[in-house]
């Protein structure tokens, strides 16, 4: 999984995904690309297990803190 996240505004503008159920993935982060939610709405949210769509938690927690100033 990669992700390229705004600086900005947190919102998810790009993502990637290589594997098996990477559909299953893209359909979660796709929901959250077209209603305009930043990335932290997927790091923070509990998904159903055992789904390939709850690493969307572990990617987000990766992402530096320059990009996260804006939480604050």
């Amino acid at each position: 999984m990669k992700a390229l996240i705004s600086e900005r505004d947190d919102r998810i503008l790009g993502f990637t995904m290589i594997g098996a159920e990477a559909g299953e993935v893209m359909a979660v982060v796709q929901t959250a690309m077209l209603a305009g939610l930043p990335y932290t709405a997927l790091r923070d949210a509990v998904i159903a297990h055992p789904t390939l769509a709850e690493g969307l938690g572990a990617l987000f927690s990766t992402v530096p803190a320059q990009a996260r100033a804006s939480e604050a």
